[in-house]
């Protein structure tokens, strides 16, 4: 064997046992933590107009897509945790029993007490996780939950693009 082949081979192997799953993607979610997690990354970040009126935004997620505003109300966790919309990328952490959950989303919330009744106007959809093949208009990407964490659930969050809750119960009123 020539000298530069056996370089080659040689070289071969050691970036295969130096590589490791290298090109894999890193974990974030701590060891032992039971739910989903993944960071969260700012398109457009919130307006100064939203500033005042915005109390808070979560992550949360349903078992089954929401299918009337009451349904809205069976999510987990409760009560969700707050995410930071300070910085443009966060790392979130959400916390869930074992299950197989139909949507994953973010949620914009104005200051007010939420009810079933005015929900379209105190809430916005402005993210949501969703499986490359996945086809549907609410990006149903099924997240399963099965004794450890579901890694890399990541978002982009979009103010500049908030959607009304009416939009997946229409008609929209005026």
């Amino acid at each position: 064997m020539s000298s530069g082949v056996w370089r080659a081979a040689v070289g071969g192997v050691v970036a295969l046992l130096a590589c490791n799953e290298g090109l894999a993607p890193t974990p974030v979610c701590p060891h032992t933590f039971i739910g989903i997690c993944g960071t969260v990354s700012f398109r457009v970040s919130l307006p100064d107009s939203l500033r005042a009126s915005t109390d808070a935004v979560f992550i949360v997620a349903y078992h089954n897509f929401p299918t009337a505003p009451e349904s809205l109300f069976n999510f987990l966790p409760l009560p969700p945790p707050a995410i930071t919309i300070t910085n443009p990328t966060d790392f979130y952490t959400l916390a869930l029993p074992n299950g197989r959950y139909q949507w994953v989303v973010a949620v914009w919330k104005r200051v007010g007490t939420l009810s079933a009744q005015n929900a379209d106007s105190l809430l916005r959809e402005v993210g949501f996780y969703r499986d490359a093949g996945d086809t549907t208009t609410h990006g149903s990407g099924i997240v399963v939950v099965n004794g450890a964490a579901a890694d890399s659930i990541d978002f982009v969050i979009d103010f500049g693009n908030m959607h009304r809750i009416c939009t997946y119960f229409p008609p929209c009123p005026p």
